[in-house]
């Protein structure tokens, strides 16, 4: 008996989902006959809460299908600890109803509607059990089509009676990003105080450098208020645009600074340039869809494929002409007069390479693996985690490649300043 993949694939996304912020979400589903429809992940408290509001419904058969069953759709919630035994329950019998296993919590099924023309509900549920749930639409009915408009609203209690829309492990984050935002001002006003004092030695890769340090600052402040705002309301209030604004200025000036100092005036420069820049416009269209919509919509899973595959030809692409480098300055040490300086650039690449191969493998693997496996509660770590990542990262290179006289780097004679005026 073939096993039924549109019933476990979206429980399977489900357990690598990373936790998503549980804005107050109003959407429309348009005769869409899928199985199962992922609607967000949420960290719960003992004072949990999710409301769920459902109106204008209509269940539309094929002309040979029977008339579906009204408690065969419905809503439900699941936790990440029941997963597999719902995976395997289906495992087992490809024509089981999600609906009918004792590892749910069933909220209501359309048997709970009000009579047509309504066809409307409008319920609250406390969720008293503190565990980590997912809120799941079932359609067990075959051959049937649903259109209806759904507004969600999961949220826990603080002490106060006051609503709190992030996760039991995420509401740390407007205090986290604020801090960081603190430590990067503090790093802009430092880098300006060493720009200044070594005006000689400043080129524009340091001016550039130094606007990177202003987005990650202004991308980090917004973040903080973005979330700041979702925990207290629900909603960003507009603060979600300059967060993704910022975060595609940073990003494309983030790539851009490390593939000018690891090209210099080579051949290489625009041409990684030239498909380094619009992948990353690519990858945060990407990153926007991901966030800002969630399971529920049919292509979220191919939105994030492309984001993964895109994010990985940007890291090769940047970490290609820095091997390219290091390999040209081996060369060059062995056949031309300057030898010691080559060698001196060849061991601060080396360096190069060592942090920001180490930065990208941290940051997409690491901090994944501390999704996955950090409890609930503690998902605010792998943010942490990758900030700080992100703060030393560029401490070191900006470190390295800092504008004083004897940066092996910038030592340059007159016929190569000519070449490398573009620094």
């Amino acid at each position: 008996m073939s096993k039924p993949p549109h019933l476990i694939l979206p429980l399977v996304l489900l357990a690598l989902l990373s936790l998503t912020t549980a804005e107050i979400t109003t959407l429309s589903i348009t005769s869409d006959s899928r199985a199962m429809i992922v609607f967000e992940k949420f960290g719960f408290t003992p004072t949990g809460h999710v409301t769920i509001s459902v109106h204008s419904v209509s269940v539309a058969s094929s002309p040979n299908a029977p008339n579906p069953v009204s408690s065969r759709l419905g809503f439900f919630l699941l936790s990440e600890e029941s997963l597999l035994q719902v995976i395997l329950e289906i495992q087992e019998n490809p024509y089981f109803c999600v609906l009918d296993s004792h590892y749910i919590l069933s909220l209501f099924t359309f048997h709970d509607l009000s009579p047509p023309p309504l066809s409307s509900f409008n319920q609250s549920y406390a969720v008293t059990a503190p565990k980590e749930y997912s809120l799941f639409f079932a359609n067990c009915a075959p051959e049937t089509r649903v259109s209806m408009s759904v507004k969600t609203e999961v949220y826990n209690l603080d002490r106060d009676g006051s609503k709190d829309y992030l996760s039991a492990g995420l509401t740390q984050l407007p205090t986290l990003f604020t801090l960081y935002f603190l430590a990067y001002a503090g790093f802009s006003g430092l880098w300006i105080y060493v720009c200044y004092n070594n005006k000689r030695s400043v080129h524009r890769i340091h001016l550039l450098m130094s606007w990177l340090l202003l987005m990650k600052a202004l991308n980090l402040i917004c973040a903080a208020e973005y979330k700041h705002y979702v925990k207290v309301t629900g909603t960003p209030h507009g603060w979600d645009v300059l967060f993704y604004i910022f975060q595609f200025i940073r990003e494309v000036l983030l790539f851009t600074v490390i593939v000018l100092i690891a090209t210099g005036r080579s051949f290489l420069q625009e041409k990684v340039l030239m498909a380094v820049i619009p992948l990353q416009v690519l990858a945060n269209i990407a990153s926007v869809v991901i966030g800002e919509t969630g399971p529920f919509i049919k292509d979220w899973v191919t939105w994030n494929q492309v984001f993964l595959l895109i994010d990985i030809i940007c890291c090769g692409a940047i970490i290609f002409p820095i091997v390219w480098s290091i390999r040209s300055l081996r060369e060059n040490s062995k056949t031309d007069g300057k030898a010691a300086r080559n060698l001196a650039k060849l061991q601060l690449f080396r360096q190069f390479y060592i942090v920001v191969t180490g930065y990208l493998v941290f940051t997409r693997f690491a901090v994944f693996a501390l999704k996955t496996m950090t409890a609930y509660k503690y998902q605010w770590v792998s943010n942490a985690a990758e900030e700080t990542a992100s703060l030393v990262f560029y401490v070191a290179i900006f470190y390295m490649f800092r504008p004083v006289d004897k940066n092996e780097y910038f030592v340059l004679d007159e016929e190569e300043e000519r070449l490398q005026s573009w620094l």
